[in-house]
């Protein structure tokens, strides 16, 4: 092992000083440093946004972005989980490089630094409404703040839809602005909780959507109750959507649309059964849209894969922070100058993704780690731990009532799923042979590894990897992953990697479960 973090630890300090020279290089000092708004919706997957063509929600103000900058097709996060996916986007590393951040629930060590304390440090103003990084312990290593930054949260709604956060975002960002120096820079955090359950049942057609407007991905049923569930899934859509217009309108009231690098997406996919907390595409793939319109090109599609991981090195060298000296780090890349000149399609990119941890689903704790890389057409995906099921033990240890007696049930005992009014619904029809086929889909014991064609099969149903025909393919993606968990020293493939199994859940219940067998 040692001598891979030798490797990793070289390969790192060169990317540095290439990355110190290269914004020296790409930055022109004639470009006046942009403001950031970074906007994160919770648990929006691909392609739920109208500026896809996704007739059942409605986003203007996303597709807005979109038209004065680029719209991103295959954009990447680096884990299916809140917290993990936020600390990669923040620090710029991949989540095996993030110790505890790159599980579900657990602290952010201090020694990770992220780019809104790096751009403090270079004179911007800092802060975020609505969900910074989390749910964790950002204190517990001895951070003063929230790695997105302060807080700005004390405004909140007097009436607001049922479902949604309390939280006024629009105006606690009018309060962060109010408070900027005259001249200053800032880089705001805007966090939606929308579209995290739970979602207020029926709200979606309270509001005029239709059921038939809806797609239904296939590993789900085509039923009422999940084109419902579905449905209102997209109204708190709509709601973050309201909520970023605003914002966009204040900007723009005080001049200071062109020269922001505006940034919206989401931390993983959708909470539905097989989507988040999954590394399948539903997981993974997330909406993306960047602008900046006195630099960027307008209304281009970008059909590239792209890893979120670039984010945090390209706000910088927006930034024009150069020279950066950091004790660990940031893997992704600046891809500033693709964005100013943008060229889709010349290289063939690459997406790496992990889990660990996401709920407390099993017996001890543990979590389902998984690996993946998606290039090309294809997602290849590791399962280390086959044995264990990926939603959660199908047993729970509950207690009953006042006498704290612990009884087994199989009712809502996958709790890696959020929740929801689909998953009752495959749960409590499992005697129903063609709805047990999806709730499988969801929690049964999966392969050592597996490949899906996710252009043609973005369901991820049909996995390839024992098709010889496509031998190759799996071989040239094996390898690829292997390689990068190597010199990137993932404990994982090093043999480490029970690690990740000693980060302490700070936050969430520990649930009691039948010990593994």
């Amino acid at each position: 092992m040692c001598k891979y973090l030798v490797v990793f630890l070289l390969i790192g300090a060169a990317s540095l000083d290439c990355s110190a020279q290269q914004q020296k290089d790409k930055v022109e000092n004639s470009i006046e440093r942009p403001n950031i708004l970074f906007v994160i919706t919770d648990d929006q997957s691909f392609p739920h946004a109208s500026a896809y063509g996704y007739s059942a929600v409605r986003t203007p103000n996303f597709d807005r972005v979109a038209k004065k900058g680029i719209l991103f097709t295959k954009a990447y996060v680096a884990s299916p989980g809140c917290s993990p996916s936020r600390a990669a986007i923040l620090t710029g590393r991949h989540n095996w490089q993030t110790e505890e951040a790159g599980t579900h629930g657990s602290s952010f060590p201090s020694k990770f630094k992220v780019y809104p304390d790096i751009l403090e440090e270079a004179g911007y103003k800092i802060g975020y409404t609505g969900k910074g990084w989390g749910p964790g312990n950002w204190g517990e290593s001895g951070r003063k703040a929230n790695p997105a930054g302060p807080a700005y949260n004390s405004v909140k709604f007097v009436d607001s839809p049922e479902g949604v956060s309390k939280i006024n975002y629009a105006e606690n960002f009018r309060q962060f602005y109010a408070e900027k120096k005259d001249g200053q820079p800032f880089c705001f955090w805007f966090g939606a909780h929308e579209p995290h359950r739970p979602f207020a049942k029926g709200i979606g057609q309270k509001n005029g959507k239709k059921l038939e407007d809806v797609v239904v991905p296939d590993f789900l049923p085509d039923t009422r109750e999940v084109r419902n569930d579905i449905l209102d899934y997209c109204f708190e859509i709509e709601w973050f959507d309201q909520q970023l217009g605003k914002m966009l309108a204040q900007l723009e009231e005080n001049g200071e649309l062109d020269n922001t690098l505006v940034i919206v997406t989401s931390d993983n996919g959708m909470p539905f059964p097989r989507a988040k907390a999954n590394t399948y595409d539903y997981g993974l793939h997330v909406p993306l849209v960047v602008s900046w319109p006195a630099s960027i090109r307008q209304g281009w599609v970008n059909t590239d894969v792209f890893t979120m991981i670039n984010i945090a090195p390209t706000i910088l060298e927006a930034a024009q922070v150069n020279n950066l000296q950091l004790s660990f780090p940031m893997w992704g890349r600046s891809v500033l100058k693709e964005w100013l000149n943008p060229v889709s399609g010349s290289v063939s990119h690459s997406a790496f993704a992990a889990r660990e941890r996401h709920s407390s689903s099993r017996f001890g704790n543990l979590g389902y780690p998984q690996r993946a890389i998606r290039r090309g057409d294809y997602l290849y995906i590791r399962n280390f731990k086959p044995d264990l099921w990926p939603a959660g033990d199908p047993y729970a240890l509950i207690s009953r009532g006042q006498s704290d007696k612990l009884e087994l049930s199989d009712y809502g005992a996958f709790y890696d799923i959020d929740a929801a009014p689909s998953l009752t619904f495959l749960v409590e029809n499992r005697e129903n042979k063609k709805l047990l086929y999806f709730l499988d889909l969801a929690t049964a014991k999966r392969p050592w590894e597996e490949l899906y064609n996710v252009e043609t099969d973005p369901s991820c149903i049909y996995n390839l990897a024992g098709d010889t025909s496509f031998s190759k393919i799996k071989a040239e993606l094996k390898n690829s992953l292997e390689h990068q968990l190597i010199i990137t020293a993932d404990p994982r493939l090093l043999g480490d990697g029970d690690v990740f199994e000693t980060y302490p859940r700070l936050e969430g219940v520990i649930r009691a479960f039948p010990r593994h067998e």
